[in-house]
């Protein structure tokens, strides 16, 4: 073993094992000691399923437990990602870190520029989550490695909420420099610019639910909330309470006390959900011929500043540093530079440092008032918003860092030549100004990643905008909501979690009875002479259009649709495609049914050589495998139509083991106090050892939820522990 890995590997793994098989305890603990004052202000009680609700007078005291408790249960993430964000993991993890944390030690300085213009809440709430992580590495110092020291700082873990500009986004655009002629890049555009979609992939999205008293048994507001990540995307439940300050319940993402946090309060809640923004823009500046490193701008010459920025590091050959310098323009950082012209990237929020302050005044808000107060500060610059609350009102807002733009948009493939200001965005699209709905006729509002023009059927907005919002789009999966939603349907919160576990496979509503007509006008046209492929279409005719876990057909009409879309070669399938005058009915039919049919066939002999049979359970092929669980699981992927969306991986028996997309439910109405149901698929711990790493799975699998602990009766009814943040906890069971 290398010395860099002998370095690493305490890392990811003796914090990994932090929590014992008993509960989240570390297995090393520093001698006996007085606790801080913070500590002793903080009770932590863990209820079933190792949910951590944190009481504190301060909010100061409950970032401290919340910090506590993540490094708890995902020690080593946090870790790393607070060190990775001071810029400092090549010290541990060698040179191949330098880039990375030569960018990251820019935004750390802007942390510690802004860090004391942040409101005193705010600052409250960083300092807490500092020291937090401190007190836990100076209570189990064997249990992280020999590097770690408890001196993580406020502007540490400000510095992870500090927005930049894209690398990413910078990139691709000076590939495609490389790639491309130079002229072809810079353009002064002409009207129409084209739309590119944001870096939100299909398959990473999710669902979001609010349903007005007419629409709810109890005449209460009811929110559902429901991301599809990775299930190792780091949702985190808690609930933190700070009487007469906050009481939010809810996902805090780990490794700090604000990422992207959905969640209720006793007057209210809300959920994100990805959305496809196009929040900044590309310009070229000519340079100055007669002063190096300056452009012209505005009828004068503007000189570049270049940053310097020195990373030390650490390997198995040694310790160096090595610098790294960046470039930027009065527009926005350097992309690239020719002879003639520089390239710049002008992107919303580029060193704003808000991010945290928006979300916590969002979760202490009181009212649909101060909600959109908060919400006006502007930090967060993508996601849509779905709202209730306990007044009756529910809200949806596409969020976007849009800017005004005076000039048409260029995308990502052309520079805007900007000779001024006048050539350039100088503000973002106002909050008030976004597309949005309240209160809207049906009583129900709904986004699952699509555009915001379909929130709600009896409210379509129109494709007006004067700044770049995405296009109108209703894919399958947001067409399967509205189904459930768009009609007279009164709901409770159970009916709400049941509807949310619909097995519905809407792709087999729109295509089947083409596929099963096609088929049969073959003729017997790829019929094998054991007659698989007639026995196999009458299952398949015979088939609920579901992919609950014991449906059998759903296995088979997934390898069918995979295999019929491979011989088009991205022509379009359907016979009818999707359209804005029927948003909610299309696409539908076969497009090819002579290629379909073939295609059947083929995928009759492939089922059953990949599963055994060709009328195998949906349920023996897909599994939720955690820990010592291993059972069948309904649901699949968005582009099938289902909203339960499940993604899948292959595992090495064969079976397709889910790895993201449902993972983090929470639904909750809002009456006198809320009623909440919730379930976190992959536990509270990714320690095998620990007893919340696989406690929630079976019950995931099972379509279950488990209810809420809100009050403080509930509360004390469900502690399994109860400790101070660096006391061993007491057993309440």
């Amino acid at each position: 073993m290398t010395n860099r890995a002998r370095r690493v590997l305490p890392l990811l793994v003796a914090l990994a094992a932090s929590a014992c098989a008993g509960g989240p305890r570390p297995a090393t603990q520093a001698p006996a000691q007085e606790l801080p004052e913070l500590a002793r202000q903080v009770e932590i009680r863990r209820t079933e399923h190792g949910v951590p609700h944190i009481l504190a007078p301060t909010l100061r005291a409950a970032a401290f437990g919340l910090a506590y408790v993540q490094l708890e249960d995902h020690g080593a993430g946090i870790i790393r990602g607070v060190h990775a964000a001071r810029g400092r993991l090549a010290e541990v993890e060698g040179r191949d870190r330098i880039d990375a944390d030569a960018r990251a030690r820019l935004r750390h300085a802007r942390a510690v520029e802004t860090f004391d213009s942040l409101a005193a809440d705010t600052r409250e709430v960083y300092s807490g989550f500092a020291a937090g992580m401190n007190h836990f590495i100076r209570m189990y110092p064997d249990a992280v490695p020999e590097w770690v020291r408890p001196d993580f700082t406020a502007q540490d873990v400000l510095a992870r909420d500090i927005g930049e500009s894209s690398e990413a986004t910078m990139n691709r655009f000076r590939q495609r420099l490389l790639r491309d002629s130079m002229d072809a890049m810079l353009l002064e555009p002409p009207p129409g610019g084209g739309w590119l979609e944001s870096d939100a992939a299909a398959n990473v999205g999710s669902n979001a639910w609010a349903l007005g008293p007419g629409r709810t048994v109890s005449g209460r507001a009811i929110l559902l909330r429901n991301p599809h990540l990775s299930w190792t995307a780091g949702y985190y439940e808690a609930h933190v309470r700070v009487p007469g300050k906050l009481d939010f319940y809810g996902d805090f993402r780990i490794g700090g006390p604000f990422t992207v946090i959905g969640g209720f309060n006793p007057q209210l809640g809300f959920a994100t959900t990805n959305n496809a923004t196009h929040n900044h823009e590309f310009y070229a500046l000519r340079v100055d011929p007669s002063r190096p490193g300056n452009v012209l701008f505005d009828g004068g010459s503007v000189p570049l500043a270049r940053t310097e920025v020195r990373v030390e590091y650490r390997d198995q050959d040694g310790a160096g540093s090595e610098t790294r310098e960046f470039w930027s323009s009065v527009i926005g950082p350097v992309v690239h530079s020719t002879d003639s012209l520089v390239y710049v990237l002008r992107q919303a929020n580029d060193g704003g440092y808000r991010a945290g302050e928006q979300w916590l005044e969002m979760m202490k808000a009181r009212n649909l008032e101060e909600w959109q107060r908060a919400m006006r500060i502007e930090a967060r610059t993508t996601s849509n918003f779905t709202y209730a609350d306990r007044a009756g009102n529910i809200f949806y807002v596409w969020v976007a860092g849009a800017p005004l733009l005076p000039h048409p948009p260029g995308g990502d493939t052309l520079a805007i030549l900007a000779r001024g200001w006048d050539d350039v965005w100088l503000r973002q699209v106002p909050f008030d100004s976004l597309p949005q709905l309240l209160n809207p006729v049906g009583g129900y509002l709904h986004n699952s990643n699509d555009s915001p023009h379909y929130a709600n059927l009896n409210n379509i907005l129109a494709d007006t905008f004067l700044f770049q919002v995405e296009p109108p789009r209703l894919r399958l999966r947001s067409q399967h909501s509205l189904e459930l939603l768009d009609n007279d349907r009164v709901f409770s919160l159970e009916d709400v979690v049941r509807a949310k576990h619909s097995m519905r496979m809407l792709l087999a509503d729109r295509v089947k009875e083409d596929l099963v007509n096609a088929v049969r006008a073959a003729g017997g046209s790829g019929e094998r002479a054991d007659g698989s492929v007639a026995q196999a279409l009458e299952m398949l005719a015979r088939w609920d259009n579901t992919a609950a876990a014991d449906s059998r057909g759903a296995v088979l009409f997934e390898v069918w649709w995979n295999r019929y879309r491979s011989l088009l070669d991205g022509a379009e399938p359907h016979a009818v495609a999707w359209s804005q005058e029927a948003p909610a009915t299309t696409p539908r039919g076969l497009a090819e049914p002579e290629r379909a049919s073939e295609a059947f066939a083929w995928a009759v002999q492939e089922t059953a050589r990949r599963y055994g049979s060709w009328n195998v359970a949906w349920g023996d092929v897909h599994r939720v495998r955690r820990g010592g669980v291993d059972v069948p699981v309904g649901g699949c992927g968005g582009a099938l139509g289902c909203f339960r969306v499940l993604n899948f991986e292959t595992a090495e028996d064969g079976k397709r083991v889910v790895n993201g997309g449902d993972g983090w439910v929470i639904a909750v109405e809002f009456g006198n106090e809320p009623r909440a149901y919730s379930v976190l698929a992959y536990g509270q711990s990714p320690d095998t050892a620990s007893r919340w790493h696989d406690d929630q799975a079976a019950m995931f699998a099972a379509n279950r939820m488990k209810p809420v602990r809100w009050t403080e009766a509930d509360i004390a009814a469900g502690t399994v522990l109860r400790y101070h943040p660096g006391q061993e906890g007491r057993d309440d069971r």
